[in-house]
C-alpha cells in the first residue's frame, strides 16, 4: 500500500469519525477537548483500519467461494483512486449533511472494489459485489459492537468514580 493511499485511508478514518463523535460532543457539555481529540484520532485509526481491511475481508470470502481456494491470486487493494471517494464520502457523513449521499458514494467505491475483485479472482461481478457488500456491513457490524462496547465501560466507570 503505497503512503498516499495510506494518508488517504487515514483522512478518510479521521472524517468518518469527525462524523460520529463530534454530534456526541455537542451534545454534551461536559466532556474536555482534550478528551474529544484523543477519542476523535483513536476512531480515525480505527475506521483507517478497517477500511484498509475492506478489500482483504471481501479477497477473503471470494476464496471461500471459489471452487479452488488458495489459486495464489493476489489481494485487491486500494489504488488511490479507489480511496479517494472514501474521504468524500466519511466527509459526507455526518448526520444531517447526507446519509444517502453517503451511503451512494460507499456504494460507488464498493463497485470499484467489487470490478477489482472479479478480474483479480475471476468470480463473477454479482459474486464479487455481494462479497464486498457482506465484507463491509461486517466489518461495520463489528465496529459498531466494539464502538458499543467502549461506550458501556466507558459509562460504566464513570458511575463508579462518581459513587
Amino acid at each position: 500500500m503505497s503512503p498516499l493511499v495510506v494518508v488517504l485511508l487515514l483522512i478518510a478514518g479521521l472524517s468518518e469519525s469527525a462524523g460520529r463523535i463530534l454530534p456526541l460532543v455537542a451534545r454534551r457539555s461536559g466532556v474536555s477537548r482534550s478528551h474529544a481529540i484523543r477519542l476523535l484520532l483513536t476512531g480515525a485509526v480505527v475506521e483507517g483500519a478497517v477500511f484498509a481491511l475492506w478489500p482483504l475481508t471481501a479477497w477473503t470470502l471470494a476464496e471461500l467461494t471459489l471452487s479452488a481456494p488458495g489459486s495464489g491470486v493476489a489481494v485487491p487493494a486500494w489504488t488511490p483512486g479507489l480511496a479517494t471517494p472514501l474521504a468524500l464520502a466519511a466527509v459526507i457523513a455526518f448526520p444531517l449533511l447526507g446519509p444517502l449521499l453517503h451511503l451512494l458514494l460507499l456504494v460507488g467505491v464498493g463497485t470499484g472494489l467489487a470490478t477489482s475483485l472479479a478480474a483479480t479472482t475471476g468470480l463473477g461481478w454479482w459474486a464479487a459485489a455481494g462479497c464486498v457488500a457482506v465484507a463491509g456491513a461486517g466489518l461495520a457490524a463489528a465496529v459498531d459492537v466494539v464502538r458499543r462496547l467502549v461506550v458501556r465501560i466507558s459509562v460504566a466507570e464513570r458511575q463508579e468514580l462518581l459513587t
